[in-house]
């Protein structure tokens, strides 16, 4: 390897390193400033990735409409915030039929229902899934398992990375990540459970039910990975956006993020509280 090529590894590594203490900075900030303060933060992530959820379907030619796709997000963030209201069903019946009343009206479509679709499913997704960490902020003990929730996350992903690139051999889905390898999923699991049990000691949260969502968080974060993997190889693009120097997008930042909020949400609302 040149010392060119080692000087621009080491100019990158650094790069995320400092960016990715920043934003740690930043969530800490946000998660211990109380629950509006987090919903503010939640509902500011949810639209940068939204944004470039849009920005991929248009380089696919497509035309999403980028505020009924907000729209359909802050339903979502608002029910959990307003759980008692019940603002979801009446929310979306009324955002399906002035979506697709609008769409009727957008000659320069040319695939109309694509892009009447796209919305919900961006919306719908990217939103109602990162409304859980919302619904998690607001339990009780809420911010320390929103801590166990994203340092599961961080720990398997930054464990199954270096697994994967030690010990690696067996391609665990080729078609949607050619990267990912079994060791690396292994490798995952050890790192969910250590982020995890980590934050139980620290905020002396039950250490059993701690584990099981690291557990189960290197299992679903996968999946989230992998399915905006596909969404991105459809669009042709390497990362969401380059929102963020060293790091990608935003939507590559939470993508782990998106299944294992719901699944820590209902893990705690059924078997935790």
């Amino acid at each position: 390897m040149s010392l060119v090529s080692t000087k621009g590894r080491v100019k990158v590594l650094k790069t995320r390193v400092i960016v990715g203490l920043s934003l740690l900075a930043v969530v800490v900030v946000f998660v211990q400033l109380g629950e509006w303060v987090f919903f503010g933060g939640v509902t500011l992530v949810t639209l940068l990735a939204l944004w470039e959820f849009n920005q991929m379907m248009q380089v696919k030619g497509h035309s999403p409409s980028l505020f009924f796709a907000f729209a359909f997000a802050l339903a979502a963030l608002l029910n959990m915030q307003f759980p008692a209201q019940g603002i979801l069903t009446p929310a979306f019946s009324l955002l399906f039929v002035l979506s697709l009343a609008w769409q009727l009206f957008q000659a320069k479509s040319n695939a109309p229902v694509v892009d009447w679709a796209l919305p919900i499913a961006g919306g719908a997704y990217i939103g109602l899934a990162m409304s859980h960490l919302v619904g998690i902020r607001n339990l009780p003990n809420g911010a320390a398992w929103v801590w166990v929730t994203l340092f599961s996350v961080w720990g398997a992903d930054t464990f199954a990375y270096f697994s994967g690139r030690a010990f690696g051999r067996h391609k665990f889905w080729p078609r949607h990540s050619p990267k990912k390898t079994w060791e690396g999923i292994f490798g995952g699991v050890a790192g969910g459970m250590v982020g995890a049990g980590l934050m139980a000691l620290l905020f002396s949260l039950p250490l059993m039910h701690a584990l099981a969502i690291g557990v189960l968080a290197s299992i679903v974060g996968p999946l989230g990975d992998l399915s905006i993997s596909m969404m991105k190889r459809y669009a042709g693009v390497k990362d969401s956006s380059h929102l963020i120097p060293g790091h990608g997008g935003m939507l590559d930042r939470i993508d782990s993020v998106l299944f294992v909020a719901i699944v820590s949400f209902y893990y705690l609302v059924w078997v935790v509280i």
